[in-house]
């Protein structure tokens, strides 16, 4: 009898795989103990890993005053309309 390969999950890190470890690795520009310690942090998905990834990194790359500071104010010129003091009515 046949049995099917069981396919391991796609979106799912097995850090006991050096192989998928190396790649991650890699693709990620990160160091094995960096990777491990995001691992426990966040999970073993792939997905999340790389998002949380690229957030740290455009949170090193532009620090929170130059945001703030790249965005210009206009002014504009506004009116202020006061109605006319009428009498109350009795």
């Amino acid at each position: 009898m046949r049995r099917p390969k069981i396919q391991p999950s796609r979106n799912k890190l097995d850090m006991t795989d050096q192989a998928q470890v190396r790649v991650v690795t890699k693709r990620l520009k990160m160091s094995p103990g960096e990777l491990t310690e995001m691992v426990e942090r966040i999970g073993n998905s792939i997905a999340a890993i790389t998002k949380e990834v690229t957030q740290q990194r455009a949170a090193k790359a532009a620090p929170e005053g130059a945001v703030i500071a790249s965005v210009t104010v206009t002014e504009t010129k506004a009116e202020v309309i006061v109605p006319d003091e009428t009498p109350a009515a009795t």
